[in-house]
């Protein structure tokens, strides 16, 4: 049987943000660190840095919060092993009327759905945040 460590990475998050943490720690992989990256740029997590305990490599995010709420208010995964979710570029919706995003992994890597329409690209969407 096979994990699927997105929603486990994208859980992570959302506990954290639940019980009002300032960081959080995630395994690494370069897919989780190109997705929080891109979080980070969009202006829903405060920083991601590569730490190492153990041996082992982990994100340490810290997350972002403005009059003490949360800026992430809802984070979910679309696509799953047991149902992959691929999307081309029309049939990509807004999230919330534009305040959130849709994150895709593409063949040019891990976009947002407005990069993915600037480069005219589709490919899997792995979870929308608002």
């Amino acid at each position: 049987m096979s994990r699927d460590v997105i929603a486990d990475f994208l859980t992570i998050i959302r506990n954290g943000v639940r019980s009002a943490k300032q960081v959080v720690d995630a395994p690494f992989s370069k897919e989780k660190q190109a997705m929080a990256q891109l979080l980070k740029e969009e202006g829903f997590l405060k920083d991601v840095v590569v730490v190492e305990k153990d041996d082992k490599q982990y994100l340490r995010i810290y997350l972002k919060y403005v009059g003490g709420e949360s800026v992430i208010h809802e984070i979910e995964r679309v696509s799953r092993p047991g149902l992959r979710n691929y999307s081309g570029i029309k049939a990509i919706r807004p999230v919330i009327g534009g305040l959130g995003i849709t994150v895709l992994s593409t063949n040019q890597g891990i976009l947002t759905n407005k990069q993915a329409r600037d480069r005219n690209v589709g490919g899997e969407v792995l979870c929308t945040v608002w």
